[in-house]
């Protein structure tokens, strides 16, 4: 029996925004390797001088397009860029390449984003919420559309515990056409300075420009056959194309590596909090999956736009707690060849503790390897990472210490509707996934893809010699300064006798 969605996208014309990104990849590949689509339009800037078809060609050197590329040699040629930029009017497309287009394109998944916490709000309202209002208007002129994702984030709505599969338009101080409308009359400076009252709640300007721009879904696109897919937290493959593949330093793929050079040490993580995380492949599948079952409608609009959400389920969940475990297991599996200490690393809740413990789990040892940089004749570094590493916990601290539940009905019944073909395909079974085995591949691409170590047992065997060195190190000096602070106590006792 032939697959269901891969026969839907077969001679289909795709147009994708953020198809650089790291979900954006995925979708991009999985769509050239896994269905006879016709043509994938790719919203694309140029970047630091490289013109934009030259960006696409510079993917035959990337490992997530290897497998792809040794079956289908030719496989890009069906990748067509369309210079854009999400901060210009009009996204930077030009006259002719809209009417492109909108005579052409039947599916559009738009997943272009800023996903920095802290980015100016000016630039996240422009990236995030009014790009997302004019690929609607766009849409909307394209004669030929049959299906519109809406790439948005689990957190969109994180200013409460229980997130359904629904719009909270509740939430938002004000709605997104004011929002909009105020960013276009006022300078960027007013409008970063009114950044704390705009976003109430929400914790950054990601999470409220994407509850801005589903407002703007809600509002605006109810006359598409539109759809909102929200992931959790995007972390490395599952099984597609290769196992573990992450190109990104982002959130819990930056404690892992941090964990793993031996420079990270303590962060206020709550290690009973649910760890909302799910795999990039498993993203790509469903964001396909969402396209076909919303083309089923016909053309016919939905009101309000079915949501799909995808995160751990509740039988199958994990904590911080089992995800820094498995983290820490990597130290004897697959270490580093390069690491400045022997990795270990403490959780802590106490939000006033932290300045202190970080100064000497931190900052201290920083001044010393400085030091040690600087009398080599190297220039100091380290006290800088950690400056830029205490900033980004502080950043990522609202999500560390709670726990959310994401409704996943819709998701589910989806998947149901599936044939076990399109199951197997394009798998994003949250519940069957086996977590320690998923860490074993997701720590061997973060040391192959980030760690720049090649997969071989010479250069395991190199990591081992290394980490048990530093291992020998860290109890040794442990032992010190536990004799320092004996040393130390019994002087105190002394005197105070």
């Amino acid at each position: 029996m032939e697959s269901a969605i891969k026969k839907y996208f077969g001679k289909k014309t795709v147009f994708v925004t953020g198809g650089t990104g790291f979900l954006g990849k995925v979708v991009v590949e999985k769509l050239l390797r896994s269905t006879e689509v016709k043509r994938i339009y790719l919203l694309i800037r140029a970047k630091r001088g490289v013109e934009i078809r030259e960006r696409i060609s510079e993917w035959s050197q990337d490992p997530v397009f290897e497998l792809l590329l040794n079956a289908e040699p030719e496989a890009l040629q069906r990748v067509c860029p369309i210079a854009g930029d999400c901060l210009e009017p009009d996204l930077g497309i030009g006259d002719m390449d809209r009417r492109l287009l909108a005579s052409e394109v039947q599916i559009v998944i738009h997943g272009a984003a800023t996903v920095r916490f802290n980015e100016p709000l000016h630039v996240a309202l422009a990236i995030n919420t009014r790009a997302t209002r004019l690929l609607v208007q766009l849409a909307k002129q394209m004669v030929k559309l049959e299906a519109f994702v809406h790439v948005s984030t689990a957190f969109s709505n994180c200013v409460i515990d229980r997130i359904e599969e629904k719009f909270y338009p509740e939430h938002l101080s004000c709605s997104s056409a004011k929002v909009l409308e105020m960013s276009e009359l006022l300078s960027d400076q007013l409008v970063d300075n009114m950044t704390p009252a705009l976003l109430g709640a929400h914790p950054n300007t990601y999470t409220y420009t994407k509850a801005l721009a589903e407002d703007v879904i809600l509002r605006e696109g109810s006359d598409l056959p539109l759809c909102v897919f929200r992931p959790a937290v995007i972390i490395a493959s599952q099984k597609e194309p290769v196992p573990g593949w992450i190109d990104n330093l982002y959130g819990p793929v930056a404690i892992l590596f941090g964990v793993a050079r031996g420079v990270l040490r303590i962060a206020t993580i709550d290690v009973r909090a649910q760890a909302s995380l799910v795999p990039v492949d498993y993203c790509a599948n469903l964001a396909l999956a969402c396209a076909w079952k919303t083309a089923q409608t016909e053309g016919r609009a939905t009101d309000p736009p079915p949501i799909y959400q995808l995160a751990p389920t509740a039988g199958n969940s994990l904590t911080h707690g089992e995800f820094i475990n498995y983290a820490l297991e990597g130290r004897t599996q697959c270490p580093l060849t390069r690491m400045i200490w022997y990795p270990f690393f403490h959780c802590i809740t106490t939000l006033w503790l932290f300045p202190l413990a970080a100064f000497f789990y931190h900052t201290l040892p920083g001044y010393v390897f400085d030091l040690g940089l600087l009398l080599s004749g190297r220039k100091p570094r380290l006290v800088k990472v950690y400056r830029k590493i205490h900033k980004t916990l502080g950043i990522l601290g609202p999500f560390s210490c709670k726990s959310w539940f994401f409704d996943m009905h819709n998701t589910q019944q989806l998947r149901q509707l599936m044939s076990e073909q399109d199951r197997s395909l394009f798998d994003f079974d949250m519940a069957s996934l086996n977590w320690r085995e998923y860490f074993e591949k997701a720590l061997l691409g973060i040391r192959q893809y980030l760690g720049k170590d090649p997969p071989t047992s010479e250069s395991i065997a190199q990591g081992l010699r290394l980490i048990n060195w530093l291992k020998l190190c860290h109890h040794l000096l442990q032992a010190i300064l536990g004799c320092i602070a004996a040393y130390i106590l019994w002087s105190l006792i002394r005197l105070a006798v």
